[in-house]
């Protein structure tokens, strides 16, 4: 069975618009496949489509210059308007300057283009195809998108399945959490297969992405910065810490962290404040992209609702979960902390507008709301506050403010 991905959607009816069509996201997250079952719907319906991939030097011959390239183009095409399909886009030298000289020929063809990571795209390449692109962002399988491929349903029919049956809610879940989402993984036959394959996507990763944008002779102080980080997941960052255990400086500990979430392996969230005195304003704190890979870092895959990381694991999927669900708006996802230490886990600020979301990582029986969420509302009297947990749901309100306990699974639908 296929794994069905929320993206493919929008990407293909953004193919009848004149922009070129860019797909960043993690090595092996899916982007090739995507395309290629694009590809296929489009032929079956009669369409031409070229495809190349930089990685493979037959392919790659092709783009020593644009000229080339296009009497390449012209010649399988064979006059037709054709869908050209260029993936790992970021291998061209000056990308952006390639694609935009080829855009700017105004040919009849669709280009549509992808890469791993948006350090090359999003850096270097968005200025020059101002105005002559559009960016879709594919994470590795959602857990949204990794419940219908198990449970052979869509969302909606997957959530009222793990709604009503607590043994399949925590299974997946708990399944989820061990092994993430990258495609391969999720098919793997086994637990054998699938630490293996994770191991394959991370040291592809360290070869092919960090080693060569960082000009790394040797790799073991990132992977063990990479490591460090795994144990800290939605704690304050502590840069002088990180540098005394790899033995790096501060500015080339911030620099790498710079480069890995560039390419899709951390993810930061900085912290929301009106006042500078009493809030945080300025350490970040960050998650994993994949839970699959955060836990190969650690080698360990035992996870139960009682492990240590259980918790922090279960607040990674919710800041994922949020992270999807606000992709299309201007919605900024932060952190709030005080000098006294009073924290909510999440802040969606859109505007003046501010949504505060705790995690609770266990099956609630009842309403009850801690002191700091309590203090946050008293501060801001946002007209909601959710409190994601695994099992209540239900709505109290505190002044003005309606407190909505749910379920992870119904932020989903």
């Amino acid at each position: 069975m296929e794994i069905s991905r929320i993206i493919q959607q929008p990407l293909t009816e953004h193919l009848d618009k004149e922009e070129i069509t860019l797909l960043i996201g993690p090595r092996q997250a899916g982007k090739t496949t995507l395309l290629r079952s694009i590809a296929d719907q489009l032929m079956q319906a009669g369409a031409t489509c070229l495809f190349f991939n930089l990685d493979i030097d037959i392919d790659a011959q092709h783009f020593s210059s644009q000229q080339r390239f296009v009497e390449r183009v012209e010649a399988l095409s064979a006059g037709k308007r054709a869908y050209v399909f260029i993936d790992e886009v970021q291998r061209i030298e000056n990308a952006g300057l390639f694609l935009k000289g080829i855009y700017d020929r105004r040919l009849p063809h669709k280009w549509i283009a992808t890469g791993s990571g948006s350090l090359e795209l999003k850096e270097k390449i968005a200025e020059s195809l101002a105005g002559r692109k559009r960016n879709f962002l594919l994470f590795p399988v959602s857990v949204g998108e990794f419940l219908s491929y198990r449970l052979a349903a869509n969302l909606p029919q997957s959530v009222a399945q793990i709604r009503t049956d607590t043994f399949a809610e925590e299974r997946f879940l708990i399944e989820y959490l061990q092994y993430g989402g990258y495609p391969r993984v999720l098919t793997a036959s086994d637990t054998l297969e699938k630490r293996s394959v994770l191991a394959e996507i991370f040291q592809s990763y360290v070869e092919r992405d960090l080693q060569l944008l960082l000009r790394l002779e040797k790799s073991r102080e990132l992977i063990t910065l990479l490591q460090l980080l795994s144990n800290r997941i939605g704690r304050l960052m502590n840069y002088q810490d990180l540098a005394n255990m790899t033995n790096l400086s501060v500015p080339t500990v911030k620099n790498y962290l710079w480069y890995c979430q560039k390419t899709f392996v951390i993810e930061e969230v900085l912290p929301f404040f009106t006042n500078k005195e009493k809030e945080l304003t300025k350490t970040p704190q960050n998650y994993f992209v994949d839970s699959g890979l955060r836990n190969f870092l650690l080698n360990n895959f035992d996870l139960t609702p009682l492990s240590s990381d259980f918790g922090f694991l279960f607040q990674q999927l919710v800041f994922q979960i949020l992270r999807n669900r606000f992709s299309n708006g201007i919605e900024a996802i932060r952190y709030w902390r005080t000098q006294n230490q009073a924290e909510v886990d999440f802040v969606v600020q859109n505007g003046l507008a501010i949504l505060p979301i705790e995690v609770k990582a266990e099956r609630m029986k009842k309403p009850q709301v801690e002191r700091s969420l309590r203090n946050f509302i008293a501060t801001y009297e946002p007209a909601e506050a959710w409190i994601v947990n695994r099992s209540l749901q239900e709505s109290i309100q505190i002044g003005q403010t309606e407190v909505k306990f749910l379920p992870w699974y119904e932020l989903l639908v």
